[in-house]
């Protein structure tokens, strides 16, 4: 637009009439392999950050990948804003071997700091892995807090066991990922001290019949009983006034619309649901929604996205910084 005038005649509408989104945020997404067994690869990063935008996620974070993310990608204007956790931080039996940063308990302060401070702040550890194995000790995972919060980063913890998950909310993580098994008693906690939980409900969701469909076992019957409370828990989380936020953890990209809905049916109304992968994550990322002066990244909708999030994965329009993709 010209100076204290309109475009006039060389305005160009990309969207008359609908409901306009900042764009949508994918919180927890692991873009660059198609699984554990697979290599990092910048063509499949490249593709899986296009699947993202084609769904109108504009802005992605990775809590974790095989290796660090590629300069180019933050240079490329086709592409999400990406903001990366660095390389998994495992210790020894908490990961799969080999896919991410393996490293000793007395190296882990260490290699937090080195992770955060390379990517965008973030770093991700494991704090547990196995339902029959020790969760890593709150000592050491509360001395990897504060150092990272000292560099001026923040700490991505995976938890899936009742001990890992007490650690990482103790030790004042930023985020828990996926948080099965999570004491209510520490929801205050959580909401005072700013502790995101991202409980990817729409992975554990599509599983849920194939573990039921196994043979007995503590494994899967501690992964079950922390299933049966992951609604519970994610409504309960949302009223104690935590942040609650929509991330995938699954292939292929581009389906936060599924966590949504599957927030939802976990009790959040569908406006939460909505912000939690919209405007409510790209605040708790530093992003701008749609204010002036903001960035350009928008996704417009023939109907109205705040009364079914199903509607988010059907866009009328994308647009990432100025530019229509869709």
């Amino acid at each position: 637009t010209p100076p204290g005038g309109f475009a006039g005649r060389h305005a160009e509408t990309v969207v008359d009439g609908g409901w306009l989104l900042p764009g949508l945020v994918d919180v927890h997404t692991h873009p660059g392999a198609e699984g554990p067994d697979t290599e990092f690869d910048e063509e499949v990063l490249r593709r899986h950050l296009g699947e993202h935008r084609d769904a109108g996620v504009l802005a992605v974070r990775t809590p974790g990948t095989a290796a660090r993310m590629p300069a180019w990608v933050a240079k490329d204007p086709e592409l999400p804003r990406v903001t990366s956790a660095g390389r998994w931080l495992a210790t020894p039996g908490r990961f799969f071997p080999g896919f991410g940063r393996d490293v000793g308990e007395d190296e882990l302060v260490r290699a937090a700091v080195e992770e955060s401070t390379a990517s965008s702040g973030w770093c991700k550890v494991v704090g547990d892995w196995r339902a029959d194995e020790p969760a890593l000790p709150l000592t050491l995972l509360a001395s990897v807090v504060e150092a990272v919060h000292a560099a001026g980063g923040k700490v991505a913890v995976h938890c899936q066991t009742a001990d890992g998950t007490r650690n990482a909310v103790l030790a004042g993580a930023d985020s828990l990922e996926h948080g099965m098994h999570l004491d209510p008693a520490l929801l205050d906690r959580m909401a005072g001290q700013g502790t995101a939980f991202v409980p990817t409900l729409s992975v554990f969701g599509r599983g849920v019949d194939a573990m039921r469909a196994r043979e007995p076992s503590v494994r899967r019957d501690l992964w079950l009983a922390g299933w049966d409370t992951m609604f519970g828990n994610v409504r309960a989380a949302h009223e104690a006034g935590v942040t609650v936020l929509a991330g995938t953890d699954s292939l292929p990209c581009g389906t936060v619309a599924g966590e949504a809905s599957w927030l939802v049916r976990a009790g959040l109304s569908p406006e939460s649901a909505l912000g939690a992968a919209s405007w409510t994550a790209r605040a708790w990322l530093g992003l701008p929604g749609l204010v002036d002066g903001a960035p350009a990244d928008l996704v417009a909708y023939a109907t109205d996205p705040t009364t079914d999030p199903a509607v988010l994965d059907r866009p009328s329009r994308i647009v990432l910084r100025g530019r229509v993709v869709r």
